[in-house]
Parts: C-alpha cells; structure tokens; sequence
C-alpha cells in the first residue's frame, strides 16, 4: 500500500511540475491538418519530457465506441491481450497480432526515465508481451468472430504480418521470420524459418510494420528510430527511421527510403500504386508541433529525421547538423495532427461504409503529451485523384469517457472482404468492426 501511494504522490508532484511547462501558442487541433499545417515556432520541453496522457481503464460491460452517423459498431472479438496489429487471409480469416513492446535496454535513467516509465503503466503500456498471433474466424459472416484460436506463439513482440504464395511472414521486434500456410489451418505448429535481423536493442520504436508489394516479389518494412531526434547517436540509429525492402527469397536488404521517424501504417494506393505510410513525428517541441502525417514514399527519398520536420524547418536539437542532408528533405503530402500518435492506414474504395469511400482511414491512437489531448479515434481522410484532399472525418470516437480516461486505443485498421472496417483496439482488449447502418441509404 505504502509503495502505490508514494506511487500517486510522486505522479501527482511530476504532473504539477510538467504542467507549468510553456507549450506554445494555443491552436485548434484542425490546424496541424492538411498538407500545409500550421507550424508554430517550437518551445523545447528540456530535461523532463512534458506527459499528460489518459489514464487506460478498458470499457465496462457493453460500453463501446460512437460510430459516425450512418455506421453501426459492435465487437468482432474480446478478450484479447493488446490487441495491436491485424491482417486478412485469402479465405476471410483474421489475424491479430497481439502484442506490446519487448524487454530493452534502459530508455533513461534518472527522474526522465522513472517518469516515462510510471506513465506508460498508467496509458496500458509497459506489460509483458503476449507475443502470440491469434486467429479469428467468422464463418457465418454475422460481423462477430465466433472461432479464436491460437494461431502462432512464442514470437517475439510480433507486428506485421504478409501472405506470400504458401509463406506468412511475421515481423518481430528483432527479425523477419516465415512459417508454411495452408489455406484453412487455424494453427502452425512449425518452427519459424528467419529472412533476416531487424534493427533491435534498445528500441524506443520496437513496432515492425509490414507488407508486401502486389505480386510479392518484394517486402517492405517499417522501422521507426532509437530516439526521439538522435540523442542517443546516430551510430544507434544504423537502418532506423526507414523503409527497409527486402527480397523474401534471398534476404538481401536495403532502405527504400529514410528520414521518417516512426513509419507504422502502410498501404498501397489503389489510385497511383504508390507505397504510403503514416509516420509518427518528433515530441517535446510543444503542443502543435510537430504533426504526424501520411505520405506516398518515394524510392530513394529523405523525409528529414532527425535534422528537419515537415520539410526543410531544421530541429536545432539534432547535433552535429547536417544541412546538405536538410536540403533533400521532402514535404510530406498531408498533416495528421501533433502527436496524435497516427499508426493505422488502410485504403478504401468500394466497402460497406455509407459515405466514407475513396479515401484512407486512419487509426489514431492519441496523444501522451499534449494539452488537450489529440486523438484517440478512427478517421477518414478522402482522395481525389490520388491525393488526399479536404479535412479529416471522424469515423469512430468515444475512446475517452466523460473523465478524459482511455476506455481504448485505436491502432491497426483494415477493411475485410464483406466491406466492414476492423479495429484493433490494444487498451479495450478488443477488435471492433464497424458498417453501414442496415437501414441506412
């Protein structure tokens, strides 16, 4: 009892502290949207890191997300551990990637580190893995997932997950590894068969995000740094901050393109066939900067990390500099929000969603230092020739309850053959699907 309430106490003595922190100019949360967003001039935090994060308590009994108008939710699957990632098999099943981050090295010592650490137990973060792929079937296409079975454990912090020909390949913390599939198997028993190592270590990014490109001749992985802006050295940061490609038969590796802080999200875009992917930018530079985003991916291109955000705008906290780096740096196509922690993206073209058609769909997982709070909800961003064009459109929201407490998170998003958008939801412990209204026009 004595170790919890010097626990509160010392949470309550950080929040007062970090309060008084100048965050900058106040701004609407809209104007770090789009693809020219609001950038004001940064206010650096210093030596503790500015936390105002929702404190995680799951749902109660049948509480469950607000769909947009139109739209109906319910639940696919409970009782799930971190729930983080998902993807499709040919034949409609669902695999769920649960999962949180892996054992590291010390992110920091210290009264930083004990703080960080002490909000990440309060947002439902910082727990054991359960490192496991779970599988989930509807077969009589109800929206509600009546088969959960264990399809794959014993991983390491796994993410992203691609189907090539008769291999699935899992990402893990530290690897890219395969296993057989057949269509139909609600297990594998074989012993994972390793491409190749991943960046791994101390990794304050741990997710692994994947996909493979349209004929599976080429895997395409998303790393995401080993700091927030290079403090640890950028010997640390060796294949970080990118897109790596890879060739799944011979393992052979390279980075198809670099400077993204934390790519998560990606997609192909059915309208131009690029890669896009959403990215998590940098913190402690105040409540409006800098905004996350999404963004096709050019081969070969720089998006800035860690010397220069949105663009060219130069981060002075980068030591040495680089500016002739700085002066490659390319502006990311759309803005989606400061610290929203923007980690789902799934395209949609043609899917069971009343009005949100032709666009992206993106899972916000919300903030964990800014004021007030930013995400936490499941938006639509619609594309016109495409490019993302006009504001977001709130699709799912109500993750936070009346108290500012975080009944759920949004992460991985994808839309499922019958049209339904899927929701994985780490804090809730749950995967939501989400369609239109059967009375809707």
């Amino acid at each position: 009892m004595a170790a919890n309430v010097m626990w509160k106490i010392l949470f309550a003595l950080a929040a007062m502290a970090l309060a008084a922190c100048d965050r900058g100019p106040e701004l609407p949360e809209s104007a770090g949207y789009g693809p020219h967003p609001a950038l004001p001039d940064p206010h650096p935090t210093g030596a503790f890191p500015y936390v105002n994060i929702a404190h995680a308590v799951g749902w109660r009994g049948v509480e469950k997300p607000v769909p947009a108008e139109g739209l109906s939710v319910e639940a696919f699957s409970r009782g799930l551990d971190h729930p983080r990632w998902l993807y499709e098999l040919p034949n409609g099943d669902i695999l769920v990637a649960e999962s949180d981050a892996p054992k590291s090295e010390d992110e920091g010592g210290g009264v930083r580190g004990f703080i960080m650490r002490l909000y990440m137990n309060q947002a439902g973060g910082d727990r054991p893995s359960a490192n496991r792929i779970t599988l989930l079937r509807d077969a009589d296409g109800d929206g509600v997932a009546e088969t959960k079975e264990v399809f794959l454990e014993n991983l390491n912090s796994p993410f992203g997950m691609a189907l090539v020909g008769n291999q699935l390949y899992v990402a893990n913390a530290d690897s890219l590894v395969r296993f057989p599939y057949k269509e139909g198997d609600t297990r594998i028993e074989a012993p994972p068969e390793k491409v190749v190592d991943l960046p791994s270590g101390r990794n304050h990014h741990w997710t692994k995000s994947l996909v493979a490109d349209p004929v599976g001749s080429r895997l395409y992985v998303g790393v995401g740094s080993n700091s927030n802006v290079g403090e640890h050295g950028m010997e640390e940061e060796h294949n970080r901050a990118v897109i790596l490609e890879i060739n799944p038969v011979t393992g052979e590796m390279r980075v198809f393109a670099s400077g993204l802080r934390n790519p998560v999200g990606m997609d192909w875009n059915p309208a131009t066939g690029d890669l896009w992917a959403a990215v998590n930018e940098r913190d402690e530079l105040g409540d409006n900067l800098v905004p996350d985003y999404m963004t096709g991916v050019r081969e070969g291109a720089f998006y800035g990390w860690p010397y220069s955000y949105y663009g060219q705008h130069v981060d002075v906290r980068a030591q040495p500099q680089n500016p002739e780096l700085v002066k490659q740096a390319i502006q990311p196509d759309y803005a989606l929000g400061s610290h929203t922690s923007s980690l789902g993206l799934a395209f949609v073209t043609d899917a069971n969603l009343g009005p949100f058609q032709h666009g992206a769909i993106i899972g916000q997982h919300g903030s964990w230092n800014r004021n007030p709070r930013a995400g936490y909800r499941v938006i639509f961003v619609k594309f016109e020739n495409g490019a993302p064009v006009g504001g977001p459109k709130e699709v799912l929201t109500g993750f936070l309850n009346e108290r500012g407490e975080a009944q759920g998170r949004p992460v991985g998003v994808i839309i499922d053959k019958r049209g339904g958008l899927l929701v994985a939801d780490d804090v809730g412990g749950v995967v939501w699907r989400v369609n239109a209204k059967k009375d809707a026009n």
